[in-house]
């Protein structure tokens, strides 16, 4: 049996263990969070440091992507660098493929009329090869990253626009502390309306889920969700505020969507490979190996 570990710097009240089975292995899965407790993340992986098959980052990144650039996070430095001997990962390797795939099939199939959507990406650079398929589609879309990283009310329309907005900003954000950037520990569980026009322009609001909870509005009326790491909780909240499906990117495992951080690590596991030895073309044959499908759930009748 492997095991993999999340350790998130999100709330513990989203903690959650499952078991599955994949190309012959059972697979158990751990997710704990620390509250937004960076200290207690680190002494965490350093304690099962080689205990475990591999780790997930949970509740941050190591790297923002716009183009062909990456940005380091250094704030997530610590955490990376705390385990030496298991390997960690943040989910970017999934990000850049299963989420391209996941948009890709939605659009093939069907499921969603992309061209005739309007569409908002909370944050891109978090979410860059979702956002790059997205684009693909010619859904009319919005990049949300001024307004949910950053507070600045402006939207971006293009990718080539968050490019160069990257090669000026990213250099600095990329120093600020975590919890400026992105909703850890209680702020996880706390919603705070806040742009709420850029909600009421999409029909799809897609990228993190912790974005989009943390700014949603009271009403999500015939809104299509697109994100993962969301819990039995978080759908029945969905359910409550009108939204008419919810799609998340990594697959249903025990009425819970784990995060890509936590599913990268297992498909790190199951290979018996480093982080550092995987590609693209690593991923897309595990992916086409394990058949994963996107989670697909109407929430209304």
């Amino acid at each position: 049996m492997k095991r993999i570990v999340s350790v998130s710097l999100g709330s513990s009240r989203r903690n959650h263990r499952a078991r599955l089975e994949l190309l012959g292995e059972t697979i158990e899965i751990e997710r704990i969070g620390t509250d937004g407790d960076m200290q207690k993340a680190i002494a965490l992986i350093r304690e099962l440091d080689g205990k475990v098959d591999a780790f997930g980052m949970g509740g941050t990144d190591l790297y923002l992507v716009a183009g062909r650039r990456r940005y380091l996070l250094h704030a997530s430095l610590p955490l990376a660098r705390a385990a030496v001997r298991t390997p960690i990962v943040d989910g970017s390797g999934l990000k850049n493929t299963l989420e391209r795939r996941v948009v890709r099939q939605l659009a093939r199939e069907g499921v969603i009329d992309f061209p005739n959507k309007r569409v908002l990406v909370t944050v891109a650079v978090d979410r860059f090869g979702m956002a790059e398929a997205l684009a693909e589609t010619g859904c009319d879309l919005i990049l949300g990253d001024l307004i949910f990283g950053l507070g600045i009310p402006i939207p971006l329309r293009s990718l080539r626009a968050l490019e160069r907005l990257a090669t000026v900003i990213a250099p600095i954000a990329t120093r600020l502390p975590l919890s400026v950037l992105y909703p850890t520990g209680r702020q996880q569980e706390e919603t705070v309306p806040r742009h709420g026009r850029f909600f009421a322009w999409a029909d799809v609001i897609a990228g993190d889920w912790h974005y989009v909870r943390r700014h949603m509005p009271a009403s999500l009326a015939d809104k299509i969700i697109l994100t993962n790491t969301v819990t039995r909780e978080d759908v029945e909240l969905l359910r409550q505020r009108g939204a008419a499906m919810l799609v998340t990117t990594t697959p249903e495992v025990n009425g819970r969507s784990f995060g890509t951080n936590v599913m990268e690590a297992v498909l790190v596991a199951v290979s018996g490979r480093r982080p550092e030895e995987l590609g693209p073309a690593d991923y897309e044959r595990m992916l086409d190996e394990l058949g994963f499908r996107p989670r697909i759930e109407p929430l209304r009748p």
